[in-house]
């Protein structure tokens, strides 16, 4: 079976690109060591994607270190890449014959869902930003074609790695900055990777919802304190209702994300070195 990703050097690309097994083919703009590469660009005509069985689509065009409010000024631009760049590559796939599409969608999709909402996969998309907006109706595109659609509706991910996600957090804290309290749901870049690979072995459609940990920044930094030894106190628990993503689809087929105990076996790869 022939994978191709888009978005590889991501964030959450590389996540995929290093734990999936197999060869896997990047699509991008440049090629990294020891992958099979064909060029394309979000913004450009679609790939070479002849014998390609497996699409996983993990690129995404945004401001750098912003996803929602990742359209910066240039909103117009952001619409042309990200949603029609996706509608494009996807119906080139199909004319392709590739079987099956992975879409690394987001939670994002509901972030004009009310507070205290219980955010289930049969819950249609209330999406307020331009980002969940521009996933949603991707995902429609992608829900409308005859090839197993699979939408990987994941929540932050987080995971070792040169510019992971706290990297910045991590700093601050550690230097004394200040820090705003925050909390949000989290999944492992790893377990996210398990999903999309035990997808593979399915013909279910549709929507699926990847999240683990409802993380608040006063207990994710008092474990930094503990491996530190650093004498500035956390910041305060946060009092932000988070709603939560209910995940039912995944954990009907064997999915088991690995919780607090993958952070804490993790977080010590993710400290600042001196």
């Amino acid at each position: 079976m022939m994978i191709a990703l888009t978005g590889a050097s991501g964030l959450v690309g590389r996540f995929l690109l290093a734990g999936l097994p197999g060869p896997v083919t990047v699509l991008g703009r440049r090629a990294l060591p020891g992958h099979g590469f064909r060029p394309w660009d979000l913004t450009g005509p679609a790939p070479d994607l002849a014998g390609v069985d497996t699409l996983i689509h993990a690129a995404f065009s945004h401001v750098p270190g912003r996803y929602r409010g990742g359209e910066g000024d240039d909103p117009r631009g952001f619409l042309q890449a990200n949603l029609d760049g996706t509608r494009h590559l996807f119906d080139a796939a199909a004319e392709a014959g590739v079987t099956r599409i992975q879409f690394l969608s987001s939670r994002a999709v509901f972030d004009g869902a009310p507070d205290a909402t219980p955010l289930t996969e049969d819950r249609p998309p209330d999406a307020a930003s331009l980002y969940g907006q521009v996933k949603a109706v991707a995902e429609a595109h992608l829900f409308a074609m005859p090839l197993i659609g699979q939408c990987l509706r994941a929540t932050g991910v987080y995971g070792p790695g040169p510019d992971h996600k706290w990297r910045d957090l991590f700093a601050d804290y550690l230097a004394g900055r200040p820090i705003a309290p925050r909390r949000g749901t989290e999944v492992h870049g790893a377990d996210l990777v398990a999903a999309a690979h035990l997808l593979q072995g399915s013909a279910e459609r549709g929507a699926f919802h990847l999240s683990d940990l409802l993380l608040d920044r006063h207990d994710l930094l008092t474990e930094v304190q503990n491996l530190t030894r650093c004498p500035h106190a956390p910041p305060p628990p946060s009092d932000r209702p988070v709603n939560p993503l209910v995940c039912q689809r995944l954990p009907m087929l064997g999915w088991c994300p690995g919780g607090m105990a993958r952070l804490r076996a993790d977080l010590p790869a993710m400290l600042p070195r001196d």
